[in-house]
């Protein structure tokens, strides 16, 4: 496969990826890997395979690629290829969570001689070292290497970088428990993405509104925490963005908990858990959260007396009565009766749940 073959090949896998045919992207690129003989191709592929199974939570597999493309930069004998393979090894080691190593490939990147990419790609270094920093909690390290890399964002005008960037702040100000900067790095970042997002992935977009629900959530906000974690999760399955996916149950269940319905939170996790292994096509689990979901259902009773819909299937406002029952807010309303329909006693000063 020549060079001009490689290059339409990559752009064909780039176009697959985009539109969300990601499998079919992987097979092309795979393809590429084993039939080109171009180098630059070749490192070219191995970074859309890193990127690809990072967002797809494929860490394993992502630091295999890095690791190939680290060989085929130091066969091609280039600084900047190089920088930018070490980046990747550095980011497969920080999504496992292996933070000792991706310091110490983060200061490779930062020593490495004569790399013309240093200052367009210093910034994601300083981003990748932070982020490790925080895993450790190394907190004022942390700080610095994010101050850095929104330095690096802001002199070389890198709005995608400094989405990246006010988001890993909002994480780092949640673990000190700042919630007011928890809250404003992340809606900083949906600012720019909506300023200048259009071309971007829907990834940021999802990223964003993640860490505005867990500051919301912290804050007490719960309703806004639900809407932003909502919106999140829809972007993570339609993009198949499984690390994203699971954060945000866990978010849907700590949102639940700071409200006190338990049985909630674990009907949403089973709701949630139907749609992703429906997308994924794995009928076996699918059943099984079907199953246990209905399940739930009928043990807790959760269900509106009126309009007879599952409660805990989507996110909607509830009443409880004193006497426990519990009913849509908008079923009440419209019913107009001041006793409880299921048990008729008085319904005196009603709680929200």
């Amino acid at each position: 496969m020549g060079q001009d073959q490689t290059k339409q090949q990559i752009e064909k896998g780039l176009q697959l990826y985009q539109s969300n045919q990601t499998e079919k992207a992987l097979q092309v690129w795979m393809k590429v890997l084993e039939k080109g003989s171009d180098l630059v191709g070749r490192f070219r592929v191995l970074g859309c395979l890193v990127t690809a199974h990072s967002e797809m939570g494929r860490y394993k597999e992502m630091l295999k690629f890095a690791v190939v493309q680290i060989d085929t930069a130091r066969e091609l004998e280039d600084a900047d290829f190089l920088l930018e393979s070490y980046l990747n090894l550095a980011r497969s080691n920080e999504k496992l969570c292996e933070f000792h190593k991706t310091i110490s490939y983060c200061k490779t990147c930062l020593g490495l001689p004569g790399a013309r990419a240093g200052a367009q790609l210093g910034g994601q270094v300083s981003l990748s070292m932070g982020n490790a920093f925080l895993g450790l909690s190394l907190f004022q390290k942390a700080l610095e290497s994010f101050e850095k890399a929104l330095r690096y964002a802001h002199n070389n005008d890198d709005t995608m970088l400094e989405c990246r960037v006010c988001c890993s702040l909002g994480s780092f100000y949640a673990q000190v428990k700042d919630y007011e900067k928890a809250l404003f790095f992340p809606c900083k970042a949906a600012e720019l993405v909506n300023d200048y997002g259009k071309g971007w992935s829907l990834k940021y977009r999802a990223m964003s509104q993640y860490h505005m629900a867990v500051a919301y959530r912290l804050l007490g906000h719960l309703g806004s925490a639900m809407e932003c974690c909502e919106e999140s999760m829809k972007i993570a399955l339609q993009h198949g963005d499984r690390p994203l996916q699971a954060l945000c149950l866990l978010c849907f269940a700590d949102i639940h908990r700071s409200r006190g319905d338990l049985e909630l939170s674990q009907l949403k996790l089973h709701c949630l858990s139907e749609g992703i292994y429906r997308s994924k096509g794995l009928q076996r689990e699918l059943r099984a959260h079907v199953v246990r979901f209905h399940e739930c259902v009928e043990e807790t009773e959760l269900y509106c007396g009126l309009c007879g819909e599952s409660i805990g299937e989507k996110n909607s406002r509830l009443q409880a009565l004193p006497c426990s029952h519990i009913f849509h807010l908008r079923c009440l309303q419209n019913n107009g009766t001041r006793s409880c329909p299921n048990c008729r006693r008085a319904s005196m000063k009603p709680g929200f749940v």
